[in-house]
């Protein structure tokens, strides 16, 4: 089953720290994006396995756009 990150607020990519083929946990941060000069954590509501990083340092994200997409546990 997959689980696709979405951003949860407009704004710019500040980082992204996790990697293709991780684990990761549920709350556990994935991505930080930036808006006016407050840095904001994106966490997975999912444990899984990350597929796919979808967003670079610097790109611009609206609500909703995708940004990772992870193989969630059943």
């Amino acid at each position: 089953m997959e689980y696709t990150l979405k951003a949860h607020m407009p704004g710019l990519v500040a980082r992204v720290v996790v990697e293709v083929g991780e684990h990761v946990e549920e709350g556990q941060e994935l991505a930080v994006i930036n808006c006016m000069k407050t840095e904001m954590s994106c966490k997975t509501e999912k444990a899984g396995v990350v597929k796919q990083i979808l967003v670079a340092e610097w790109d611009e994200m609206e609500v909703g756009s995708p940004m990772i997409i992870l193989d969630a546990d059943a």
